[in-house]
C-alpha cells in the first residue's frame, strides 16, 4: 500500500511490474486498464483490501502518455483529517503554526503525471467538497493562499468500500462519487483467481527471498495445492505473508504445506458429511470429516460434484455455493472433460436454488457442507 510520505518522482515506464492475469476475471480487469490507460479519464479501482489495486494503478500510469511523468501516491486513510488538506493542496508560508515555508501539495507534485488517491472513501466530507472543486476546475487552493494554482494531473482513486452505499448513508458526496466513478474497474478477490495463485506465489517468493538475501525455495506440489484451495480473506497481501512465514520455517528443501501454517479448516472443499451433527462437531474442532479423502484434487472434485448435484446441475448457482467464479468452474469442468473424466450434465431448465439454510452459507465452505446436509436432513434425506 502507498504510504503518506510517498515521493513524487519521475519514474521510467518499466517501473511497474506487469500485473499477473492468468485468470479470466483478472484478464478482464487488465484489459479494461489497458483500454483506459492512454486517455486522461479518471479511473476508480474497486475491490477488497489486498487485491492489488495499487499494482493496477501503477500499470495504468506506466501505460499512459504520462508514464514518464511523476507518480504520486497518498493514502487518504493514513493522515489525520487536519493534515490532509495541506498534504493534498499544499500551503503558504505562515498559513498555520509550523508552516515555515511554502510547500507544494500532492496535486502540484503530480502535475504532468498521475495522482493515486488510495482509500478515497476515507476522506472527510469537508475535504470531499474541496476535492470535487479540484476535479471540476483543475486548480487547487493552497492553505493560506490567495489565488488558485492550475494543475495538470490524472486521477486514479481506489477504495475497498461500497461508495454507492456510502452515498446513500450520507457518508460520501454523491457529486464527488460521480466525478470519480467515470471508469470503474473491479479487481476480483484472490479466491476467484485460482489460476493466478501459482505465478503470484512464484513472484512473491522471489521478491521475499531476495529481501532476505537468499535463493527462493521451490513450492512443493502439495503446498501449491494447499494455497490454491485456500480462500484468502486477505487476498494477495495474505499470500505474501504466508510465503514469508514459509520462508522463515523452511531453511532448506521444498516448501511443504506444514511451512505455510494452514489448518485443514481453511481448505475450500468438503460437501459430503453424512450428518449435520458430524459436520458441525468437526468444523468446530477445525477438522475435516475422517471419511473424506485428504487429496486436494479429489476433495475439490467431490465438492464441485456435490454442489452441482444439490443445485440440479445449475452452473451459476453451483459456482456461488462454492465461492468461486462461474468461469473458474467452467474451466475446471473443461479440464475434467479434456482429461476424459465424466462431467455432470448442465440443467437447461435452470432450476432455482433450494430454499432454506443453503442461503448465505457459501461464505465458508465447511459451513456450506453442514448447511447442505442440514437441508437434506430437514427435507427427509439427501435431496
Amino acid at each position: 500500500m502507498p504510504t503518506a510520505c510517498a515521493a513524487a518522482l519521475p519514474l521510467p515506464r518499466a517501473f511497474a511490474p506487469e500485473p499477473i492475469a492468468e485468470s479470466p476475471a483478472m484478464r478482464e480487469a487488465l484489459l479494461a486498464a489497458d483500454d483506459v490507460a492512454a486517455t486522461p479519464t479518471t479511473v476508480l479501482l474497486l475491490g477488497e483490501s489486498g487485491t492489488g489495486k495499487e499494482v493496477l494503478a501503477r500499470h495504468v500510469h506506466a501505460r499512459s502518455l504520462r508514464g514518464g511523468g511523476p507518480w504520486v501516491a497518498v493514502n487518504c486513510a493514513a493522515l489525520p483529517a487536519e493534515l490532509l488538506e495541506s498534504e493534498l493542496f499544499g500551503h503558504e508560508r505562515g498559513a498555520f503554526t509550523g508552516a515555515a515555508e511554502r510547500r507544494a501539495g500532492r496535486f502540484e507534485q503530480a502535475s504532468g503525471g498521475t495522482l493515486l488517491l488510495d482509500e478515497v472513501s476515507e476522506l472527510p466530507l469537508a475535504l470531499q467538497a474541496k476535492l470535487l472543486r479540484v476535479l471540476q476546475e483543475r486548480e487547487i487552493d493552497r492553505v493560506g493562499g490567495g489565488r488558485p494554482v492550475p494543475v495538470d494531473v490524472r486521477i486514479v482513486a481506489t477504495t475497498n468500500r461500497d461508495l454507492s452505499a456510502m452515498v446513500a448513508s450520507g457518508h460520501f458526496r454523491s457529486d464527488l462519487y460521480y466525478r470519480l466513478n467515470v471508469y470503474p474497474i473491479h479487481l476480483p478477490p484472490l479466491r476467484h483467481r485460482a489460476e493466478d495463485v501459482a505465478p503470484l506465489a512464484a513472484r512473491l517468493l522471489a521478491e521475499t527471498a531476495a529481501e532476505q538475501g537468499r535463493e527462493p525455495p521451490v513450492l512443493s506440489g502439495a503446498a501449491l495445492q494447499a494455497l490454491q484451495a485456500h480462500r484468502f480473506p486477505g487476498n494477495v497481501r495474505e499470500l505474501r505473508n504466508l510465503l514469508e512465514r514459509a520462508l522463515v520455517r523452511c531453511r532448506q528443501g521444498e516448501i511443504e504445506p506444514r511451512h505455510l501454517g494452514l489448518g485443514p479448516a481453511t481448505l475450500s472443499v468438503a460437501a459430503a458429511c453424512t450428518s449435520a451433527a458430524e459436520a458441525a462437531a468437526l468444523v468446530s474442532e477445525g477438522q475435516l470429516p475422517p471419511h473424506l479423502p485428504i487429496d486436494l484434487g479429489a476433495l475439490e472434485k467431490l465438492a464441485i460434484e456435490e454442489a452441482l448435484r444439490r443445485v440440479h446441475g445449475n452452473r451459476t448457482h453451483a459456482a456461488r455455493l462454492l465461492g468461486i467464479g462461474l468461469r473458474t468452474l467452467r474451466n475446471k469442468l473443461k479440464a475434467w472433460r479434456e482429461a476424459g473424466l465424466p462431467v455432470p450434465p448442465a440443467d437447461p431448465a435452470e432450476r432455482p436454488l433450494p430454499p432454506g439454510p443453503l442461503d448465505g452459507a457459501e461464505e465458508h465452505p465447511l459451513a456450506y457442507a453442514a448447511a447442505c446436509v442440514s437441508h437434506g436432513d430437514q427435507a427427509g434425506g439427501r435431496p
